[in-house]
């Protein structure tokens, strides 16, 4: 329901600035107080439609932080526009602005305002002081009495949200800061409130649907909350649907990486055992410097170098000595082998040098071989 509510502002409080703004204090909305509607203005129809019906303005309502939040800001019109303030009108319709302090005084909403148009500001100025309030509230059916002793039938409730503040250049509020209108119509004490068409029923209730607030009568507010838990509940279901979807790719995706990881290893596995069969080939290759008719097929690196400690110094050496006193023999035996090489086996592994007589320099290597094998033979 859309609401007008006609005060006027405080000319002592009004200051015309260098720049040419006006600036000042303004009562927009009140509390407390009953404004009369048609039935018609209420939404009502057949003969309720030209009845009169009063309509309590709550101060829970009025003095609600978030519905006087609402008025920062908010743009300062020349009468009331056809329809609502916003983007697409907001160039042709300000002439000013509602500024950010905003607090209760007693029983009226005070706000701070500035008139920033040059002819508005002179209009101001010269005695154009009423203002007009447009904002949203809904309306409840609801008896009672305000505090003044006046009955009424209807009660505003929920949010009130500010749209805009009109000042009015006729300056013809009618009640003042004391009623709520824009002074449309000549009746007094009545005012033009709502664009609502539909009949009402015993109220109207405000609903949010999406990122609007609107209001429809409490007959169909079931009907609405229903609409509005099936698409709650299709949507829980669509994110269950998604996030199982996530959770399934993800464990496929830890698959495919534990597959990787096997991979990794695989090829780590390959390089270490051609690192050992490197290490092998070289521990037989040393084997042999020192004992070269030592047995190697079939046996461990440990029996391999035990093979040819015992071909060296034979069992009784060895006999009640551990592992690593045969693994130390076996490295004083292949660096005696690195430092004193069979020559013989150089020869054969080298090749003659090219340097000298050919025939006598392998005729001496020969000789030589056989001295040495000879004495090696005799020393082992």
């Amino acid at each position: 329901m859309e609401i007008r509510d006609s005060l006027t502002v405080d000319a002592a409080g009004l200051t015309l600035t260098r720049d040419g703004y006006v600036v000042g204090e303004a009562k927009v909305s009140r509390a407390f107080n009953v404004q009369q509607y048609f039935g018609s203005e209420l939404g009502l129809t057949g003969d309720d439609a030209g009845r009169v019906f009063g309509v309590y303005r709550d101060p829970a309502v009025v003095f609600d932080e978030k519905s006087m939040l609402s008025l920062a800001g908010r743009p300062v019109t020349r009468g009331h526009p056809t329809g609502e303030v916003n983007a697409s009108n907001w160039k042709d319709l300000a002439k000013g602005a509602m500024g950010g302090t905003i607090k209760r005084d007693g029983e009226h909403v005070v706000a701070s305002m500035v008139i920033m148009d040059a002819d508005a500001a002179k209009e101001v100025m010269s005695g154009a002081r009423s203002l007009s309030a447009g904002y949203t509230v809904a309306v409840v059916k609801d008896e009672g009495t305000a505090p003044d002793g006046t009955p009424y039938q209807y009660r505003q409730a929920g949010e009130l949200r500010f749209n805009h503040v009109a000042y009015l250049p006729d300056n013809n509020p009618r009640a003042g800061n004391t009623r709520i209108g824009d002074a449309w119509r000549d009746q007094p004490g009545l005012a033009p409130i709502t664009k609502e068409k539909d009949a009402m029923s015993d109220a109207l209730k405000t609903v949010v649907l999406g990122d609007k607030a609107v209001q429809v009568a409490v007959s169909d507010v079931a009907a609405i909350e229903a609409f509005k838990a099936d698409a709650a509940k299709t949507l829980s279901d669509a994110k269950a649907a998604h996030n199982a979807a996530v959770a399934a790719k993800d464990a496929e995706l830890a698959k495919k990486d534990a597959e990787i990881d096997a991979l990794k290893a695989k090829v780590l596995d390959e390089k270490a055992l051609d690192a050992k069969v490197q290490a092998r080939a070289d521990l037989i290759s040393v084997a042999k410097s020192i004992a070269k008719d030592v047995k190697t097929e079939g046996l461990t690196d440990a029996d391999i170098r035990k093979a040819v400690v015992v071909a060296k110094l034979g069992d009784a050496a060895l006999a009640g000595k551990p592992e690593a006193y045969i693994d130390a023999r076996f490295d004083i035996l292949a660096e005696d082998a690195k430092a004193n090489p069979d020559p013989f086996a150089a020869v054969v592994r080298d090749g003659l040098k090219p340097t000298g007589d050919a025939h006598s320099q392998a005729n001496d290597a020969w000789n030589k071989s056989v001295y040495d094998l000879n004495a090696w033979r005799k020393e082992a």
